[in-house]
């Protein structure tokens, strides 16, 4: 399954949302200028990330987005489905041989438990180089 910028950069907003949770909103411009990309893009994928209740807007002039819930309580696999759509990294029909079926199911499997098992607050508490013991986790 391959990630488009929208899945990406979607997840960038959420990240950034989740690092300033519970400091007031932040603009999207902000978050355009920090990660260098653009304005006019975030805002169109900051509209499905709201109608799916992960982000509330807040007007005014301080105004911008906050996170709906804790950043623990909300998974990657939610911000990537809301995004691109159902994870399923092959299109299988039941004509397929079973053992080619079986495989794209548990790959589909694999894929979703990994993003919905790691959650905004994993991501945004990062430390790891090499693959292993890559999140520390805060109780």
């Amino acid at each position: 399954m391959k990630i488009s910028t929208k899945g990406r950069y979607g997840l960038t907003i959420m990240m950034e949302l989740a690092r300033s949770f519970g400091e007031g909103p932040t603009s999207l411009k902000s978050i355009a200028e920090r990660n260098q990309l653009s304005e006019h893009y975030l805002e169109q994928l900051i509209a499905p990330l709201r109608n799916a209740g992960l982000v509330k807007s807040i007007r005014g002039a301080y105004g911008g987005y906050i996170l709906s819930r804790e950043p623990e309580l909300i998974s990657a696999g939610e911000i990537i489905r809301v995004l691109e759509g159902p994870i399923s990294p092959v299109d299988f029909t039941e004509e397929d041989d079973p053992a080619k079926r079986d495989l794209w199911m548990r790959i589909r499997d694999s894929i979703a438990q990994v993003l919905d098992s790691t959650t905004l607050n994993d991501l945004i508490h990062f430390n790891g180089e090499n693959g292993q013991d890559n999140y520390m986790f805060y109780i």
